[in-house]
This record gives structure tokens, C-alpha cells and sequence, in this order.
């Protein structure tokens, strides 16, 4: 227990305050990593918690800070803990608080804010916000500790939050005046909870088990659709088994890939169009059908009637596009293990009819890419270069790969194959950007292992300033950034012929590499595949923070990837 070492003098009673009570609360739960940025009112708690042997690492916004909270939730199964300043500061991180509830990542944002009587009275206070009403409606929970003594039960309420049922994001709003609060250090002490049992087993109904396996029996033309909940679940040897006892292709998605490896003889990565559209039972495991899976219906599905059955933690997932005729509400691992268990030993597999045609369909998508992933162009175009990155992670399986962009995110996902469990982690259920440089900060410092970020040089603009980040704290990340000038390309023009660029286009010829020899580290220009594949392996050897600015074709690329559809098209610019 740290304490205030002042001693008053009248009743010789030691005494603690709000700071060192949030620390102690805080280690207590085994929460030791804090992601932020300092500031008005949090300086001093950043300063002190780091003195307790916390480790604190300082962002250059705490959008970049909030994203590391949340992927260390997913990477940790604890909640990732972003802190941040109060008004601008909070309203920076709840991007990433809105982006963890959304896709089930368990994260808490503490946030300093100005006292309750002047933000109710709207005084005028110092960056004043009523922030835990603009919260609620983004987050799982959101709560407010006024008196030091609840400090113990403000936390405990916000990890169970965080990481019960279907994990997500929680706000935890600390008024200025809180962190100053006096109190005895022993009662103090006492007000502490150590929280039990926070994410309990949630035991499946027997009879939603009998009636998944009864759906699963009849199909004769199965399907295994595995979501990133099934790799949170660290379930990873029942899912395994499930998978190989029912002989059923299975289909992962982009942070599922590597619970089984995508070379695995069952995955249907390389034959998705296939799988979609012929199957007739689709098994769902912590996946959901939302745009990710074309809300389980239209062309991507094709005409095969579908029977679905899903496994989630949240009952009212279901049904929630089309009809779910096997429900089976539980967490992943009881769930997964309740179907081994009825399954059995005398389980049919899946046909050979099935699993071969699977099969064929997949080899020969995989032929037919092969010889664009071999290239050497100079400048290179994405399949060149995914191809040799794609090597060096088939050779270097345990390092973590962060993905983001358009055309970049599109293909690596298709093209990248993952080897194990929670190495490759992205944009997400939103298909966002700027995740990119908080991802990787939090993979070296949660996995302590090599990290590999490839993305689009849209993607970087939004947390390229965090390279100083990297730099600062020595972390082993590796940054290629596909450079094609622009987004989605940089070959577009101004309509009008005026003075301004196209929206899309940026500066052509820039150096990011330079950025990151700004601040200390290692820069790269990379003008072809070659090239690129020395630097990458250079860089994951070294463990030197480095960038390398790799030169793709103007050319290369297309609106939005395969999700271009989601792009408005205009009728009169078409009739023109």
C-alpha cells in the first residue's frame, strides 16, 4: 500500500489520497501498463503511478493511446487502460473507447474532468464537459467516483464491465478534486477490491448443444466461420479440435487468422467466394454477421439455402440479419467444449465430396495468385510486395503483424498467411483507420515480441507522429508503408484543371522513412521487392524502431478494395 508520508501530527494517523488510492487499486488488479497522454489534471497521477512501478507510456494523441488500451484488452483478456486529460482530451481517446465496445475488446478510459457543481452550473470551467453523459451512449458502462473511498468500487465496477459477457470499453470519470482527496491509509486500504471471477464461465444449454449438432449432422455441405471473439477466447486447442473432428472447412476471419494456420488442409481462406456460396450449414464461432460477411444474405451467398448456427456470449447477437436456427449462448471455450463433448467418438466427418471440391477450388486460387506474388517491379505494385512480406512472416510465425489501409489492408488479409493464434491484428469490425502505430506500440510492449505493420500511406497520416512514440521507447516494430501517393492511388486529377490537387492525391515523392531517421530510427526507401525484403528482415533481426517508405506504382490499387460497393456511385456523373 503506497501512502501520503506526511504524518498528521494531532492524530498520528498516516493517511493516503485519490492518487496513490487509483494506483494501489489498480496493481491490485493487476493492471500495470497505463497508455495516455499527460496533461491538466492527470500529470501529476501519470508521474506518481510510474515512481509505483506502473508503467506509463506517454502518446502524442491519445486517440494513438486509446487504440494501444484496447488491442493490450484483446491481446491480455484484461482490460487495456487509457488515460487522458479532461474535455479534448477525453473526446481524443473516446474514438478508441467507441472502436473497443464495438468490436468486443475489453478497455477502460480513465479520464481527469472539472468538478460536478461547475460543469452542472456550466461556470465555465477549465476545458468543462459533462463527459460522462457524452460517454454512455458509446461505451458498455461509464461511471463517476466523487469520494476517494469508492475509488476501490469505481474500478472494480469498470474491470467487470470491461471484461464480463461480451467484452467492451468503460469510462471511468476522476473529477480534478478527487485525486487531492485525503483519507486513513488502513481505510483506505480496506476500500480496495481485488475483483474474482470477472469474466465467469457461461455454461451453454444442453439442449441448444443437441440441437447445433442435430443442424450439423444433416448439412452435406458444412461450413466453419471462425471471428476474432473465437481467438479472444484463447480457446485455442478446443477450437482446434472441433475442427478437425468434424472435418469441416473453415473459413477465418482477418483476426482469426492463425487459431488454425492458413496452410492448414481444412482452410478455406483462398476459396471464400466458394465456401460462401455453396455451403448449407454455416457454424458461426465468435464471428457475427454484419458487413464483415455480407449480413449473412444476397449475392456473396448465392442461391444454396442456409441453415446457420452461432456461438456468442450475447443472446440478442442472434437473429440479428437472418435467422439462427441453432442458437448456443455461451463463452466460446464452454460452448466449443460442450460440442466436443457430443460429438463424441463416432462423429461423421464432413463429405470427401465437399472437402475435396473445397479443396480443388482453394489450390488453384492459390496457383493462380502465385505468380503475381513473385515479382520484382520496380516501382513495385502491392502483389510484389505482399508476396515477400508474406514470406517473411510464413518465416518468422511468433512476430505480430498490425494491418491497416484500403487496397493494403484488402489484400495483405487475402494474400499474408498467419501461422498462430492473435498474431495478426487490424482494423476491425469498423474498418477503421489510424490503428496502426497504437497497435504496435501495445503488440511490443504486451507480447514483447518483433512487430510488423504494413500499412497504406493513407492509414499512417492518421498516427504517423507516433513513430516518435517508437523511437522513444526503443520498441521493436518494423513500419512498411505502401507509398503510391495517394488514397486508394495517386494518379487522379483536379476535374476543373485549377491549382488544387485531386482530394485523393498526396505529395508525390514523399519520404516517410525520413520521419522515422527524425527521431533516431531506421529509414528505408524500398523501390522493390527485393529491396524491401532486405530492409524488413534487417529491421525484425535488428529490433531497431524502423520505417521503410516502400514505392508502389501511382497505378496500382482501386477504390476501397473489394468493399468499393460501400462508396456511393453518382447517377448523374455516370450520365455524363
Amino acid at each position: 500500500m503506497s501512502a501520503v508520508h506526511s504524518i498528521d501530527t494531532s492524530t498520528e494517523q498516516d493517511l493516503t489520497d485519490g492518487f496513490h488510492l487509483i494506483i494501489d487499486a489498480l496493481k491490485l488488479n493487476g493492471l500495470n501498463t497505463i497508455y495516455g497522454v499527460p496533461g491538466i489534471p492527470i500529470t501529476d497521477f501519470g508521474r506518481m503511478a510510474q515512481a509505483e512501478g506502473i508503467r506509463v507510456l506517454s502518446f502524442r494523441h491519445e486517440q494513438a493511446a486509446g487504440y494501444a488500451a484496447s488491442i493490450a484488452g484483446y491481446l491480455t483478456k484484461k482490460p487495456g487502460v487509457c488515460l487522458t486529460v479532461s474535455a479534448p482530451g477525453f473526446l481524443n481517446g473516446l474514438t478508441a473507447l467507441a472502436h473497443a465496445t464495438t468490436n468486443c475488446f475489453p478497455m477502460i478510459l480513465i479520464s481527469g474532468s472539472s468538478e460536478r457543481e461547475i460543469v452542472d452550473l456550466q461556470q465555465g470551467d477549465y476545458e468543462e464537459m459533462d463527459q460522462l453523459a457524452i460517454a454512455k451512449p458509446l461505451c458498455k458502462a461509464a461511471f463517476r467516483v466523487l469520494h476517494a473511498q469508492d475509488i476501490g468500487i469505481g474500478l472494480a465496477r469498470a474491470i467487470r464491465a470491461a471484461v464480463s459477457g461480451r467484452p467492451g470499453g468503460v469510462y471511468l470519470d476522476l473529477p480534478a478534486k478527487l485525486f487531492g482527496q485525503v483519507m486513513n491509509a488502513e481505510a483506505g486500504k480496506k476500500s480496495l477490491v481485488k475483483v474474482i471471477d470477472a469474466a465467469p464461465a457461461q455454461i451453454p444449454a444442453p439442449d441448444s448443444i443437441k440441437r447445433a449438432l442435430d443442424v450439423l449432422k444433416s448439412a452435406k455441405k458444412p461450413l466453419i466461420i471462425l471471428g476474432k471473439g473465437a481467438a479472444y477466447a484463447q480457446a485455442d486447442e478446443a477450437v482446434k479440435a472441433l475442427v478437425e473432428t468434424s472435418g469441416i472447412p473453415f473459413l477465418p476471419m482477418s483476426m482469426a487468422k492463425g487459431l488454425l494456420p492458413d496452410t492448414h488442409p481444412q482452410c478455406a481462406g483462398a476459396a471464400r467466394s466458394t465456401v460462401l456460396k455453396d455451403s448449407d450449414v454455416v457454424m458461426l464461432i465468435g464471428a457475427r454477421l454484419n458487413w464483415l460477411l455480407s449480413h449473412g444474405k444476397g449475392k456473396a451467398w448465392g442461391d444454396a439455402p442456409k441453415k446457420f448456427i452461432q456461438i456468442d456470449i450475447e443472446p440478442k447477437e442472434m437473429d440479428s440479419n437472418v435467422e439462427i436456427v441453432a442458437p448456443v449462448v455461451g463463452d466460446i471455450g464452454s460452448c466449443v467444449a460442450a460440442l466436443l463433448d457430443g460429438m463424441g467418438k463416432s462423429w461423421t466427418k464432413a463429405s470427401a465430396d465437399w472437402t475435396g471440391a473445397v479443396t480443388k477450388k482453394r489450390d488453384e486460387n492459390v496457383a493462380k495468385m502465385a505468380p503475381k506474388l513473385m515479382n520484382n517491379n520496380s516501382p513495385m505494385d502491392y502483389h510484389g510486395a505482399l508476396g515477400v512480406l508474406r514470406t517473411i512472416i510464413a518465416e518468422r510465425p511468433d512476430a505480430m503483424l498490425v494491418n491497416e489501409g484500403a487496397n493494403t489492408l484488402d489484400l495483405a488479409r487475402g494474400i499474408v498467411d498467419m501461422y498462430k493464434p492473435r498474431k495478426r491484428i487490424d482494423v476491425g469490425t469498423w474498418g477503421i483507420m489510424g490503428i496502426g502505430m497504437g497497435y504496435c506500440i501495445a503488440a511490443a510492449v504486451e507480447t514483447g515480441k518483433p512487430v510488423l505493420a504494413i500499412e497504406g500511406d493513407s492509414a499512417f497520416g492518421f498516427s504517423g507522429m507516433e513513430v516518435e512514440t517508437i523511437c522513444r521507447y526503443n520498441l521493436p516494430v518494423c513500419i512498411v508503408v505502401f507509398n503510391n501517393d495517394g488514397i486508394y492511388r495517386g494518379t487522379d486529377v483536379n476535374p476543373t484543371g485549377g491549382p488544387d490537387v485531386a482530394p485523393t492525391v498526396f505529395v508525390k515523392g514523399s519520404r516517410y522513412d525520413m520521419m522515422m531517421q527524425a527521431f533516431g530510427g531506421v529509414g528505408v526507401n524500398a523501390t522493390s521487392p527485393d529491396e524491401l525484403k532486405r530492409a524488413v528482415n534487417e529491421a525484425m533481426d535488428s529490433g531497431k524502431p524502423t520505417l521503410i517508405n516502400a514505392v508502389i506504382d501511382p497505378a496500382a490499387g482501386s477504390e476501397s478494395g473489394r468493399i468499393g460497393n460501400l462508396n456511393p456511385q453518382s447517377v448523374l456523373s455516370k450520365k455524363k
